[in-house]
């Protein structure tokens, strides 16, 4: 399933072929930052630029003498330079380019996660502009509340991904640092005139500090935003979910015309692409664990986040690309039932009029305390009867001598509860 969709720009930023070619972004970028100072000819570095080259075998080959990644790959990349190799990697530490190239990865996965958001926003806000009036029942607790719009319920989703799109911005600018300072981040063998010009072409912005490393309360924010991106989008699929169980059935996830729901149950038509996301977002949630354990390293550094975080960045980012583009697909074929939603809000008498007529009654002259038991034993009646609680009004003699039937009609109207609605949507749309 993951494969599938993991065949994208996102899963290629993060192959082995392109990590590499990342790495030699960034030492061809210092090498032009040391000529653009005038300590390496102009001329020189031009010719390493056009001639610098890597193939990953060979890469592998060297590395399995070595036993260290970085070490293979300049390797490799010297065998094409011949005499440029003396400009590679000039009073840099292998985490200088490692941290460096990775920052590059994360800003250019961000820039897709960001489209994905963009779009799903986008398919969110037609599907509220077209449900602004449909009458829903609003639910606390799982149990009817009042009656709502299914348009409201998607301004919710809409602010919060707005919200959430606004922390991911954050936590990616936050991140978008690099360093080239050498061992423990002295610039004992590097001027930091370097670090700032590679980084300044680069897109990147100086780390303050680097301690050979780029600190890594970096990129556990960052692995944090993403987290919450997966989580509110389970919440979202999670209400799908509800709302498509039987005995709700206001919405359903779009059937294609020969799918299967089940082997054994022909009638079935089952929420798995939400299920699938909720399946998702845990997995997410638990790398992101990962990136705050790797953020206590010994002293100046250690290579104890290295191995996790070859896992869990492309594993995050290629899984939120992938679960904010199926959300979309979600939103885009939804099937909504504005009948079956207007039914729901009538059971059992329409029951959800309660607060309507506890305030009615107060205003005229009963205490909240005797109004509330009158309304209460009429709503629990219908409520445990099967019955009709406005029938059960209509017939309370209690009732009866402060209301009439004319005014208990007026009370049961459903667009009383709808006269904020527009409010609402000038705030969020």
């Amino acid at each position: 399933m993951i494969d599938r969709y993991a065949r994208t720009e996102m899963k290629k930023i993060w192959d082995l072929h392109s990590k590499f070619q990342y790495y030699l972004d960034v030492e061809i970028a210092v090498c032009e930052a040391y000529a653009q100072i005038g300590t390496f000819p102009k001329d020189d570095i031009q010719k390493l630029k056009n001639t610098a080259k890597f193939d990953l075998e060979r890469i592998y080959e060297i590395e399995a003498e070595v036993k260290h990644d970085v070490i293979a790959f300049l390797t490799c990349v010297n065998e094409s330079l011949g005499g440029l190799a003396k400009y590679m990697h000039v009073g840099m530490t292998s985490s200088d380019v490692i941290d460096t190239a990775f920052a590059l990865q994360i800003q250019d996965s961000g820039k897709i996660i960001d489209d994905d958001l963009k779009k799903t926003i986008d398919a969110v806000k037609n599907l509220a502009n077209k449900h602004k009036n449909t009458i829903c029942i609003g639910r606390s607790h799982g149990i009817h509340a009042e009656i709502m719009t299914f348009g409201v319920k998607l301004c919710n989703w809409i602010d919060i991904l707005q919200r959430q799109r606004e922390n991911f911005l954050t936590a990616l600018e936050q991140i978008r640092v690099g360093q080239i300072s050498g061992p423990v981040g002295t610039y004992s063998n590097i001027p930091p005139e370097v670090e700032r010009i590679t980084c300044e072409n680069l897109n990147l912005k100086p780390a303050k500090v680097s301690t050979q490393i780029i600190a890594r309360d970096y990129h556990a924010h960052f692995m944090q935003s993403l987290a919450l991106l997966a989580t509110v989008i389970e919440q979202f699929a999670t209400e799908i979910r509800h709302l498509q169980r039987t005995e709700v059935c206001e919405v359903e996830e779009g059937f294609a015309q020969n799918q299967k729901g089940s082997s054994a149950m022909p009638h079935k038509k089952n929420p798995v692409l939400s299920e699938n996301l909720c399946g998702l977002a845990r997995v997410v949630r638990a790398n992101s664990l990962a990136a705050l354990e790797n953020v206590p390293l010994w002293h100046e550094r250690d290579i104890s986040h290295s191995s996790a975080e070859r896992i869990i960045f492309p594993d995050s980012l290629i899984l939120v690309d992938f679960m904010l583009k199926r959300f979309c697909e979600i939103v885009q074929n939804l099937v909504v039932k504005p009948e079956n939603m207007a039914k729901n809000t009538d059971k059992f008498g329409g029951i959800v009029f309660s607060q309507k007529v506890l305030l009615k009654l107060i205003d005229k002259g009963l205490t909240r305390e005797n109004a509330y038991k009158l309304v209460q034993r009429n709503a629990i009646d219908a409520f445990d009867n099967n019955g009709d609680f406005r029938i059960n009004l209509l017939n309370d003699k209690e009732v009866a001598k402060v209301l009439s039937p004319l005014e208990i009609d007026e009370i049961f109207d459903k667009k009383e509860f709808l006269k904020n609605i527009e409010e609402i949507y000038a705030r969020v749309l």
